[in-house]
């Protein structure tokens, strides 16, 4: 596949790739290195991680990082390869929706992801309020000329998750994450990402109700990547997964190397 060589170009192909039944699958990067290694592997786009990107920052996730040092941080990823970047841009760190796109196109990214959860207060923004702030991302991007690729997250299963109402089984969420997908993809969201959604049953009636193109984070035990494309899905990623493995990995080489610390 050809690279392409301007910012129109690779939204424009990162939006392409979003084919439901063949999905994109997008590695996560965080730092430029593991970017290229990303791209070296044939993956026609990169994802950025929160999580990995404000770890090797020296920061926690869910916006404990300056926005302006993640930015920063894609900002390097963006241009240290040729293939379309999506970043993980959390909440948007606070920023009016004019200035986070106009950074987003200054650092040369094709796509991004936005999640709705208010890391200030740990709770969900309410759909209505977080679809209004996506519809002025989008038209700020339109009025920028800017066909941003916007990959909607709806997190009522992260709150699930940690609050300890998993357990209750995912079906009952479905109906409030419809809700916000169809609200989200109204306001011009390319794509929606009901991140932790794995239950089989519950994932499949979220793809058939849900409005476009669908993201599902690849984490055990959620159905295989054939499952999922038999399902309809359109894009899988992989969140701070990979890097969560690769630093167990170092971890293990560090203990396996000549002086060590013996353990207790």
């Amino acid at each position: 596949m050809t690279e392409p060589t301007d910012l129109a170009s690779r939204c424009a192909l990162l939006r392409s790739l979003h084919v439901p039944g063949t999905p994109l699958v997008l590695p996560t990067a965080w730092d430029v290195a593991s970017a290229r290694a990303v791209a070296a592997a044939g993956f026609p786009a990169v994802a950025t991680t929160s999580m990995g990107v404000a770890a090797s920052l020296g920061y926690e996730d869910h916006e404990r990082a300056p926005g302006d040092e993640m930015l920063a941080a894609a900002a390097r990823i963006a241009t240290g390869v040729g293939v379309p970047v999506t970043v993980d841009a959390e909440a948007g760190y606070g920023m009016e929706p004019t200035d986070l796109v106009s950074r987003l196109k200054e650092l040369g990214a094709a796509g991004c992801n936005i999640e709705d959860t208010n890391h200030a207060t740990g709770e969900l923004h309410d759909p209505a309020e977080q679809a209004d702030w996506l519809r002025a991302v989008r038209a700020a991007a339109s009025d920028q000329g800017y066909e941003l690729v916007i990959n909607a997250r709806i997190d009522v299963f992260v709150a699930a998750f940690a609050s300890g109402a998993e357990g209750k089984g995912q079906a009952e969420l479905v109906n409030e994450a419809l809700r916000r997908a169809h609200a989200y993809a109204e306001a011009g969201a390319d794509c929606v990402f009901p991140i932790l959604l794995w239950e089989p049953d519950a994932l499949e009636s979220f793809i058939s109700n849900a409005p476009g193109p669908i993201n599902v984070l690849q984490i055990p035990p959620a159905p295989s990547h054939a499952e999922l494309a038999e399902l309809g899905v359109a894009r899988i990623s992989y969140g701070g997964l990979l890097h969560r493995d690769v630093m167990q990995q170092f971890g293990r080489l560090l203990e396996s190397l000549p002086g060590a610390p013996a353990d207790d």
